[in-house]
């Protein structure tokens, strides 16, 4: 007979009875802490110690103690109200949910809106995010992607060295707090996604090793140990993670997980974590008949992990487009160095648009070596492409936004470019009214030793860039508060910038040569010697054709006869522009089509 894993944590049952679980497998002996007093917990054959205690509380604080020596807060703590080296909380699971018409959202439906639960209001809660669900519906975004809110060290961090994956950040609003956003994001029509790390553990309160061996030596990562998802005892992990997993789509009732960085989850076992997790998540997607999906962030171009599990694959439903990010940021902004060196021309974002993947076994400068494959049986829909996302914005040395690198019309630019692709779009908070503070890396550990290196390594980082001057403290609270976005909606080329975001989601939304999602439905093309991108989007009986003027003057070229079509979008007409005295520059003879500098155009048949 199968052994049934446990539920790691205190568990509530039949009202004030409570069942502590806890894997530590290579402790002799385990007591669960409560008001100093010491209750020993059993131990079955695989390293589960648990005990069922009377009179709990929601509230009640507890700690484990290992081997009769050191006490510790739970690994799978849903609740650190007292902060990482603090006593978890024992919580009450039950909430009063309303959604019980919502089914979820395909990822082919979705339009992306990523943010940071503290930077994105002034309350820097779940609450704050609750009370801007109606504008961001109004602009038309129908999904949510919170980043990290397990609990982390101190008051503000990316989310990234979080050290209890199953507590929701106690300054956001804790584990009721989240609930009641899913909850009334799902009344308005919008699915929630939550940002998770599987591929290591912050180092500040990070306890795991002291109950077992939750991480290995055989591999490395770039953020600390690697976990051990195939090494001896790596049954307990993997479940841990699993659970995790499980947990924030079911009971949270959370829509779907971006993993973080799974080229770092290291796992050589018969069969790879990841697919486990998606057969799991397909499971409870059929029990509960809701949507649920898995969208992974690598750095491959390698779409094994997108491909369904019967053609060999790991069966996740999507995962982050970075080359699409590079391609268009290079390209528009002429930053060819870092990573950047291996893009900057027209002919990179054409790739990207044709083959999603730049590069598809062409020769990379930059990792100076042969690079991906074509994803040929994967469509766009399983693929986020960005313009702007808190990873390409927060690394950079000023964290500087493109709002401080382009033009008004180059922002347009990159706003057409990104939400009339056929990929499914992402917006990074503030981007779709032009937000002009930074998005800086910031953290608030209490370990001085550990404050010095992250502020070391972030001076190393920006080796491979030419960017000069001092890098802003991640440890100090104004980094934090300079990147709290302005909401400064209602003036000028803000205002109209949110106009015309609002224009193009709705447009994607309603157009139906925009909805073809195979990649026969699109040609892309390129005008010869100019930056000038032409895209053809058709599908079932519509067409569109759609030009970018990528050059920062006026463009005079020649393309085949158009008198059959109609333009009805010109982002340099007098509506779209700050200054409407000015004239648009666009013209159209017999023979040649002419562009206002950094524009785009639409026409129909």
């Amino acid at each position: 007979m199968a052994y049934t894993y446990p539920k790691v944590g205190a568990q509530i049952i039949e009202g004030s009875r409570c069942v502590f679980t806890v894997w530590a497998p290579q402790c002799k002996k385990v007591e669960t802490i409560i008001d100093d007093a010491s209750h020993e917990m059993t131990c079955d054959d695989h390293g589960y110690w648990t005990i069922t205690l009377e009179n709990i509380q929601n509230g009640v604080s507890y700690l484990f103690r290992l081997d009769g020596e050191d006490k510790f807060p739970d690994p799978a703590s849903r609740y650190q109200p007292h902060g990482v080296h603090g006593s978890s909380s024992v919580v009450d699971t039950s909430f009063r949910w309303t959604d019980e018409s919502w089914t979820g959202l395909e990822v082919s439906e979705m339009i992306i809106y990523e943010l940071h639960v503290g930077a994105f209001s002034n309350e820097g809660t779940f609450l704050g995010i609750i009370n801007k669900l109606d504008y961001l519906k109004e602009l038309g975004i129908n999904t949510i992607e919170l980043m990290p809110v397990s609990q982390f060290p101190g008051n503000r961090n990316w989310g990234y060295d979080g050290v209890y994956p199953f507590a929701a950040h106690h300054d956001y609003g804790g584990p009721a707090g989240l609930k009641q956003l899913v909850n009334e994001a799902h009344s308005r029509g919008i699915a929630v996604i939550l940002d998770v790390v599987y591929n290591h553990q912050g180092p500040e309160g990070n306890y795991l090793s002291e109950y077992g061996p939750y991480f290995t030596d055989k591999y490395k990562t770039g953020w600390g140990k690697a976990i051990n998802f195939d090494d001896a005892w790596c049954d307990g992990v993997r479940h841990f993670y699993w659970q995790n997993a499980l947990m924030w789509l079911d009971e949270f009732h959370v829509d779907g997980l971006r993993l973080d960085a799974v080229h770092a989850i290291w796992d050589f076992s018969a069969r790879h974590f990841l697919e486990v997790l998606a057969e799991n998540v397909n499971e409870l997607e059929n029990r509960s008949k809701r949507k649920k999906i898995l969208i992974a962030e690598f750095d491959l171009n390698n779409p094994r992990y997108i491909t369904p599990v019967s053609k060999g694959g790991y069966g996740l439903d999507g995962q982050w487009l970075d080359e699409f990010h590079h391609a268009l940021h290079s390209l528009v902004t002429g930053e060819v160095d870092g990573y950047y060196e291996d893009f900057g021309e027209v002919d990179h974002l054409i790739r990207s648009l044709q083959d999603s993947y730049v590069y598809t076994g062409q020769y990379s400068k930059h990792r100076k070596k042969h690079f991906g494959v074509v994803p040929k049986n994967n469509p766009y829909t399983q693929f986020v492409a960005f313009s702007q996302n808190h990873d390409q914005i927060g690394n950079r040395r000023l964290g500087d936004r493109l709002t401080q690198q382009l033009s008004f019309e180059g922002l347009k630019l990159v706003a057409a470019a990104l939400l009339l692709s056929p990929h499914v779009p992402l917006l990074f908070m503030g981007e779709e009214y032009g937000e002009k503070n930074p998005f800086q890396y910031f953290i608030s550990h209490t370990d001085e030793a550990l404050v010095r290196i992250v502020q070391e390594g972030r001076k190393k980082e920006f080796s491979y860039f030419n960017w000069q001057g001092d890098v802003p403290d991640p440890q100090a609270v104004e980094t934090f508060l300079s990147c709290k976005l302005s909401w400064n909606i209602l003036n000028g080329e803000h205002a109209l910038l949110l106009s015309y975001y609002t224009y193009l989601i709705s447009l994607r939304k309603q157009r139906v040569a925009l909805k073809g999602t195979s990649r026969n439905d699109l040609k892309v093309f390129q005008i010869p010697d100019r930056k000038i991108m032409g895209v053809e989007r058709t599908f079932q009986s519509d067409y569109i054709l759609i030009f970018f003027n990528f050059e920062k003057n006026v463009s005079r070229f020649r393309y085949k006869d158009i008198s059959g079509l109609k333009l009805f979008f010109d982002s340099s007409a007098a509506h779209w522009k700050a200054n409407r005295k000015e004239n648009p520059a666009f013209q159209r003879t017999e023979e040649h089509i002419v562009m206002s500098p950094e524009s785009v155009i639409i026409f129909e048949s």
